[in-house]
């Protein structure tokens, strides 16, 4: 055998070294949250009659569809990548609501289609149905990681039942009531938004969110089982 072969063959005989890239990313649901946050209180808001009349829901478009709908949307994409199924499902589904939403205003305003001047509007109604038969799924599902978060898909399911119901029967109180729902979903939105971006920046926690005890003994960020260069988690 010559020197060429047995080189040849030696070279073939070693595996190459497997590599692992972790590719750590920001917590998506800081993103996420706080888009929520701002379009649902905005909309919220002027459902519950705080501000504007019927003719201004068209200044709301470019908020609801920009801030609350693609950053949310954003998040929930990151937050899939963080291997995070309740925040990529709830912000995913909401980012794609509050897009649709606004689409939806602006061809109302814009004259492409003719969407009720009243409270009756069961096809919103419809909409509704759908986002809080997830959401309270979502709520569920979120008992296993903290009250902050189960506080807002609360509040979030039960503002888009009331609303839903409100849309299919025409009750306008129903539908300020839906929207007090909804402003106080957003506010703790914010409060837990805040703690995410806060722990983050201090590296422990400096506004409680509420963990549970399922969620205290599991590492904030694991490694995918099975999976090199996978990790799990968000903070």
């Amino acid at each position: 055998m010559g020197y060429e072969e047995s080189e040849r063959i030696s070279s073939t005989a070693v595996s190459p070294q497997p590599r692992v890239v972790l590719q750590p990313i920001a917590a998506p649901s800081i993103l996420g949250l706080y888009g929520f946050a701002g379009a649902t209180f905005m909309v919220a808001a002027h459902m519950a009659h705080w501000f504007g009349t019927a003719d201004s829901t068209i200044l709301l478009v470019p908020f609801a569809a920009l801030f609350g709908g693609l950053a949310q949307f954003l998040a929930g994409m990151w937050a899939y990548k963080a291997r995070d199924g309740v925040a990529t499902a709830m912000h995913g589904m909401w980012g794609a609501f509050w897009m649709a939403y606004g689409v939806l205003l602006w061809m109302s305003a814009t004259g492409r289609i003719t969407a009720p001047a009243g409270p009756l509007f069961p096809a919103m109604g419809y909409w509704f149905i759908v986002l809080a038969a997830i959401t309270w799924v979502g709520s569920g599902a979120a008992a296993a990681e903290n009250k902050a978060l189960v506080t807002v898909l609360a509040f979030l399911a039960g503002g888009s039942t009331i609303a839903a119901i409100g849309y299919l029967v025409g009750a306008e109180h129903l539908l300020v009531l839906a929207g007090y729902l909804f402003i106080i979903s957003a506010l703790v939105a914010w409060y837990a938004a805040s703690a995410l971006m806060l722990f983050e920046s201090y590296g422990r926690e400096v506004w409680p969110v509420g963990k549970t005890a399922h969620a205290r003994q599991m590492p904030s960020v694991t490694p995918g089982i099975g999976e090199p260069g996978v990790i799990r988690g968000q903070a």
